[in-house]
């Protein structure tokens, strides 16, 4: 099995390191679900996010649904082209909001 995780940092990143596929995203989920806390604005950066597949976009979009009932808003940053176009074949790209830098 893929290894995956998210590391947070203390500036409001979180960091997704590994493969974002079917056999890690309900790890990913759930790690990430732990750190959506507070009403602020967190960032999710992908920059080390390895394979990726289609449950990785269905992550992203649990994750803003999970961080929306906690009052957090979070922000994509790095999106692994792969997912990006995922995402623009089903036409969800739009939902995706995305971070400057």
């Amino acid at each position: 099995m893929a290894k995956a995780g998210i590391t947070a940092g203390g500036d409001g990143v979180l960091r997704v390191a590994g493969d974002v596929t079917f056999a890690t995203a309900a790890t990913l989920l759930e790690q990430g679900d732990a750190l959506l806390k507070g009403d602020r604005t967190l960032v999710i950066d992908l920059e080390q996010a390895g394979n990726c597949d289609s449950a990785g976009v269905a992550l992203l979009l649990e994750w803003m649904e999970r961080a929306r009932v906690k009052g957090v808003e979070i922000r994509y940053r790095n999106i692994p082209a792969a997912l990006l176009d995922i995402a623009r074949l089903s036409n969800v790209d739009p939902l995706l909001p995305l971070a400057d830098g």
